[in-house]
């Protein structure tokens, strides 16, 4: 069995050494109190809990599963044995509730320290992890546009973890075109309305963790208008609560299957009717996407940082797997016994190293991403501008975020199997099921093809690259701050001249789109994975800069070789992307549907 740590050092040079955080915090009224002695306990805390509680039934309740008991209407999904126990520790904590608005009883930390946390409890266990994730999103969404009055019944129950959050989003013929959804809503005449309807897909739609699941249903009234515009968003929890906040009768919802699924076996997926079930208006009518994007956007950084997670733990399993198995002698090294460690050998190496940089590139990216969400929102009083700039960023990078660290995710998971050969394929060594579990961060939330098509679509060519510009502007201005350091130019150099290639394909596209209808849908993909590879040289130049003074340290010895191998033998990758996209559409779309 994988024995996970959490790799607490890291993540305090990333927050510390390389981003500054609780200097930047003093500048942002909400986050000011926030000290480095404070990010450092929670993030120690938060290890403890995952290495000691979490973790070690990562395996067992991937074997077990999760199973439905009783009948329709009145169905109960029972979790895997220790979990309930588990959620019960880690609610305790506060840990659900940690970013969570302080005045409904939330720890208001910062996103950025959020962020550290969740990839922790997702390399302890990527399935468990879903009811904590789902319920701080649903929270989220809730806090943001719900009435008072539903903020002050729900969230502090959300936030202590007592209760938990569902998004039900999808049904059987609607997936990513919501506007096809059939779920629908008529008024009771006291304020509430009547749910009725099936969602698929629900990440959490019921389970034994909890005393209640706080549903965020989208829903058509009778008389919306068709398609998107006529989506509304609904409260629905499972058992409904007085207005003393007291839980009554059991609402008019139950879930009727649970999906069996490739991996995040730990998780319940459940297919959920709502029989007009009592739910409560979130937001305005005709608008529940505005809320529920609150939520997916929370999500889809979450969801990149579980393939991250995930990552981790595969590297880790990979690193001492290769220390202690014993296979064939290696070039150049001393002749003792009758082989050497795998860890030796060039192809071996090939793979750690690559892993590695993907997923120290990764971690970085993904406490930039958290630093500008804290910046958005604590700008936004004494720095306004600075804040859209933050917020044009971030609906930027949101898709990257995403789509590449998921990509990255499974891409690095394999490659962990790979290092055990036979080994990782068998269930016992535990790598198997990262492979498995990893799958999905790439297709829920949005599939990753989506994200491209939202990066390049929305994000691009909508807004006349607008938001690009302002990255690549970011990116160019650090560039030139630090152009003087001789040391530092095998990274400069190689940032200046993906950042180049970037701006090249850009144009082509820019150029091209109009006459070529189908270049953006067959390119986006490519695109997106050059955009992530531009990302993760910024990132690796940033670290590079902080540790090349402090190469007499180990760890920061090691960060400089780390960044080295990325930038020679990753970065490099950009190439092939731009050549694929510039090569056009022609003969992606040439076969007539007939010959395929």
């Amino acid at each position: 069995m994988l024995d996970y740590k959490a790799p607490i050092a890291d993540m305090q040079y990333l927050l510390h050494e390389v981003f500054n955080v609780t200097v930047k915090f003093k500048t942002m009224p909400m986050f000011e109190h926030i000290e480095e002695d404070l990010v450092n306990t929670v993030l120690d805390e938060t290890a403890k809990i995952c290495e000691k509680t979490i973790a070690p039934l990562n395996r067992s309740s991937d074997e077990e599963g999760v199973r439905i008991e009783g009948e329709a209407p009145n169905t109960q999904v029972i979790t895997a044995k220790g979990l309930k126990e588990a959620f019960t520790t880690w609610a305790e904590g506060g840990w659900v509730g940690l970013g969570g608005a302080p005045e409904y009883d939330g720890q208001g930390m910062p996103k950025t320290v959020v962020t550290l946390v969740e990839e922790m409890l997702s390399s302890s266990g990527c399935g468990f992890s879903l009811y904590s994730v789902l319920t701080a999103g649903a929270a989220l969404a809730i806090h943001a546009h719900a009435s008072e009055a539903l903020k002050r019944e729900y969230l502090p129950k959300m936030y202590s973890g007592e209760w938990a959050g569902a998004m039900a989003l999808t049904e059987s013929h609607s997936g990513t075109d919501l506007g096809l959804i059939r779920t629908k809503a008529e008024e009771n005449g006291d304020g509430s309305y009547a749910i009725t309807g099936s969602k698929m897909f629900i990440t959490g739609g019921d389970q034994d963790l909890t005393e209640n699941i706080i549903h965020l249903v989208l829903a058509k009234l009778p008389d919306a208008p068709a398609g998107a515009k006529g989506i509304s968003l609904f409260l629905v929890p499972k058992v409904n609560v007085s207005p003393q906040g007291d839980l009554l009768e059991r609402n008019a919802m139950h879930c009727s299957a649970l999906e069996e699924k490739m991996g995040i076996h730990a998780s319940s997926t459940c297919l959920m009717h709502y029989d007009g079930a009592k739910g409560y208006l979130v937001g305005e009518i005709n608008k529940g996407l505005e809320g529920m994007f609150t939520m997916m956007n929370y999500e889809r950084l979450s969801v990149g940082i579980q393939g991250l997670g995930i990552a981790q733990l595969s590297y880790q399993g990979a690193c001492e797997y290769a220390k202690e198995r014993l296979q064939s002698r290696a070039p150049n090294t001393e002749k003792q016994g009758t082989a050497d460690p795998i860890i030796m050998h060039g192809d071996v190496r090939r793979m750690l190293m690559t892993q590695r940089a993907m997923i120290e590139g990764g971690r970085a990216f993904a406490v930039y991403t958290g630093l500008l969400l804290d910046e958005m929102e604590g700008l936004t009083d004494t720095k306004p501008n600075e804040a859209i700039r933050k917020e044009q960023l971030m609906q930027l990078l949101t898709p990257v975020a995403k789509a590449f660290l998921t990509d990255m995710g499974f891409d690095m998971s394999v490659m962990g199997q790979q290092v055990y050969g036979g080994h990782g394929y068998i269930r016992e060594w535990g790598m198997e099921q990262l492979v498995r579990d990893a799958r999905i961060t790439q297709i829920y939330e949005g599939t990753n093809g989506i994200q491209a098509m939202d990066l390049i679509g929305r994000k691009l060519l909508a807004n006349k690259g607008i938001y690009l510009s302002v990255y690549l502007r970011e990116i160019n201005a650090y560039i030139e701050s630090i152009t003087q350091s001789m040391q530092l130019m095998p990274f400069t150099e190689s940032l200046k001249a993906a950042v180049n290639t970037l701006e090249q394909v850009t144009r082509f596209i820019f150029m091209q789109s109009e006459d070529k209808p189908y270049l953006p849908g067959t390119a986006a993909v490519d695109y997106l994975h050059l955009v992530g590879h531009v990302s993760f040289a910024y990132m690796w130049t940033k670290m590079a800069e902080v540790s090349l003074h402090q190469q007499n340290h180990p760890f920061h010895d090691a960060k400089v070789k780390t960044g080295l191998f990325y930038i020679q033998h990753l970065l490099v990758k950009i190439s092939a992307h731009a050549a694929a996209i510039t090569a056009g559409a022609d003969t992606t779309m040439s076969l007539s549907p007939e010959q395929f």
